[in-house]
């Protein structure tokens, strides 16, 4: 199913005012309800060659995998939809590229990325992520995070040892606890949320979330949402005119229309994983 025509999905990447090249790597597949956004660490240009790997090695090898099956096709054995399960793998496909490349080639030492993925289908998103980058969500006149940031502060706000307002002024703000590439082995977070047409999902890196304020960052969708491209220019400017301390990225996808899947589809079976 084709979903250029219900989804309508516009970018926007930015070094930033301090740093003069961009470790951001943003990404997207629009017929088939793909988009991801990357943010790298490391020295040099090693966080420019984890972030670009792991949205080239999604991109490429996802949409290979969509092209034949469907991503609610269940496993009769498991229950499990086709979805999480190929996100899963090509998300470990692409950490141990990564970390063997940071092993063996020492000016890639070190070198990670943070990772959101969202997949679009049935009226549903699927969502990966790994470490801080984000996704948010506008529904109506409601602006939320969806996804929960890997870090040492959002560990720190869930034992009570800091109020989310503290948060916002800590040292500690760009200490990950999980980000790709980094160990041998990852585990993303995954979950699927229902879609409504006329909701606007943000995927965006640290360097949005930590120079505008959510409620800034809503009140621009609410305002420019019917003109995407705008929107998503607006946010980097924001982000830029607050001091732009860090690559700034953002991806924006609008629901036109509901995009169901086709009807006896979802009991299809996927044995090409076994």
């Amino acid at each position: 199913m084709d979903l250029s025509q219900a989804l309508e999905i516009a970018s926007h990447t930015d070094p930033g005012m301090v740093r003069s090249n961009n470790e951001d790597s943003i990404a997207s597949v629009p017929d088939q309800g793909l988009v991801v956004l990357a943010d790298g660490m490391g020295g040099y240009n090693a966080g420019e060659v984890a972030s670009g790997m792991a949205t080239t090695m999604l991109t490429t090898e996802l949409r290979q995998l969509l092209e034949k099956h469907a991503p609610f096709e269940v496993d009769p054995q498991s229950g499990q939809k086709a979805a999480p399960k190929m996100l899963q793998q090509q998300i470990a496909k692409a950490n141990t590229a990564i970390y063997q490349a940071s092993q063996s080639q020492p000016q890639y030492a070190g070198m990670g990325t943070t990772l959101v993925v969202a997949l679009f289908y049935d009226n549903k998103v699927m969502v990966a992520h790994i470490g801080d980058s984000r996704l948010y969500r506008m529904r109506g006149d409601e602006f939320s995070q969806v996804s929960k940031d890997h870090s040492l502060l959002q560990e720190q706000i869930d034992a009570g040892m800091l109020t989310k307002e503290q948060a916002k002024h800590s040292s500690n703000k760009n200490l990950v606890t999980k980000a790709l590439g980094i160990d041998p082995v990852v585990e993303p977070e995954i979950h699927e949320y229902d879609t409504l047409p006329g909701d606007i999902y943000l995927l965006c890196s640290d360097g949005l979330s930590d120079m505008v304020s959510d409620d800034d960052i809503g009140m621009t969708l609410q305002a420019l949402g019917a003109n995407l491209n705008l929107a998503a220019q607006q946010l980097v400017q924001m982000a830029n005119d607050n001091g732009g301390r860090d690559n700034v990225s953002v991806i924006l996808i609008k629901i036109l229309r509901e995009y169901p899947a086709g009807q006896g589809l979802a009991s299809k079976i996927f044995g090409w994983f076994r």
